[in-house]
């Protein structure tokens, strides 16, 4: 097997204003129609005073930093699939309008298992942290 495509410390970032429409298409797909997400009038009675986006819609960001970041690997004799992403955390709502940016850097690779893990962070317009988490690629041998 060859070494690793990616290096510690490589990173990528994305940046995306999260749209309303954004959130509906997500609501749609999904079916989480939570008031939380789609009903403005109810959220301005909350403490939020507004509508806010979809956690896992963040984590749909995360996995488009994810795919830049190893864009350089797609013709080596390894496929990145991902793992899954540990210590998923917001810390402060997203609301619509607001304009993120995901921050994602390998910080281990794991030769003997073919792994690599990357720190996420999601900051928003104001330089917030409103997401964290730790993203597991495995590295699968291209079939020959």
């Amino acid at each position: 097997m060859s070494e690793f495509h990616v290096a510690i410390g490589e990173t990528a970032t994305f940046s995306k204003t999260v749209s309303e429409s954004d959130v509906y298409m997500f609501a749609g797909i999904t079916g989480d129609l939570s008031p939380n997400h789609v009903d403005e009038s109810y959220m301005r009675k909350s403490s939020f005073g507004k509508r806010m986006a979809h956690g896992a819609l963040l984590v749909g960001y995360m996995s488009t930093a994810s795919t830049l970041a190893i864009s350089h690997t797609r013709f080596a004799d390894e496929t990145a699939v991902s793992a899954g992403y540990d210590r998923v955390r917001f810390i402060r709502p997203v609301f619509l309008g607001d304009t993120i940016t995901v921050h994602y850097e390998v910080e281990k690779l794991e030769p003997e298992r073919r792994r690599s893990v990357a720190d996420i962070r999601v900051t928003n317009q104001d330089g917030e942290i409103v997401a964290a988490a730790k993203h597991i690629l495995q590295w699968v041998p291209n079939e020959t």
